[in-house]
């Protein structure tokens, strides 16, 4: 995850990849700007702009590094009680998933979101509205969604919820009531019902 390494560029991420034995990353796409926490902010690749040009430079840079790219990764809170940044983090994430379509990649990991400010039954509703939505538009790219499990725990006022509903899968027992239209199977690590999975 090239969120570790902030202040290198795309070609040092490669390159450092390559010298410490690592034979992929996943490359970070966030909206250029001020991170707002850690490991957030962190863009590699900007998929606000991204074209088949763009996505040449990316491709090329990895081969003649000798890395491939495992996925790309974007990590906002898409359930946030903020209504304006639940909706920018959402029209982003399609962003990113439009890029991984364009760069040949089957992969986008990201966090399911939480309003900490209610229970987790009371976030399931709105779960379900935004992320069957998110899920289709993944299916149509032929792109899967991964769901980091990190409870997102970062100040006091985030305790005990943190900011990701998906801090465990059973927090989710019913997700495969709706959210996709080709049910993945149930295995360790994923989200019965749901083309995503858990790292």
């Amino acid at each position: 995850m090239s969120a570790i390494v902030p202040e290198l560029s795309l070609e040092e991420v490669f390159a450092l990849g390559k010298t410490t034995g690592y034979t992929c990353v996943e490359l970070m796409c966030w909206p250029p700007g001020k991170a707002d926490r850690r490991y957030a902010g962190v863009t590699h690749i900007d998929v606000s702009s991204f074209d088949a040009a763009e996505g040449s430079r990316v491709s090329d840079l990895a081969k003649a590094s000798g890395m491939e790219i495992s996925g790309l990764g974007y990590y906002p809170n898409l359930l946030s009680p903020d209504q304006e940044e639940a909706k920018v983090a959402n029209l982003h994430l399609r962003s990113v998933v439009t890029a991984a379509k364009m760069l040949g990649l089957t992969t986008v990991s990201t966090f399911v979101g939480r309003d900490w400010t209610r229970s987790v039954e009371e976030n399931w509703p709105r779960f379900l509205a935004v992320w069957k939505d998110l899920v289709s538009y993944a299916e149509d790219q032929n792109v899967r969604i991964a769901i980091e499990n990190c409870p997102m725990l970062f100040t006091a006022d985030e305790w005990p919820g943190g900011k990701n509903l998906a801090a465990s899968p059973a927090h989710l027992p019913g997700s495969s009531e709706g959210c996709s239209s080709r049910p993945a199977a149930a295995g360790p690590g994923r989200y019965p019902g749901l083309p995503i999975a858990v790292s």
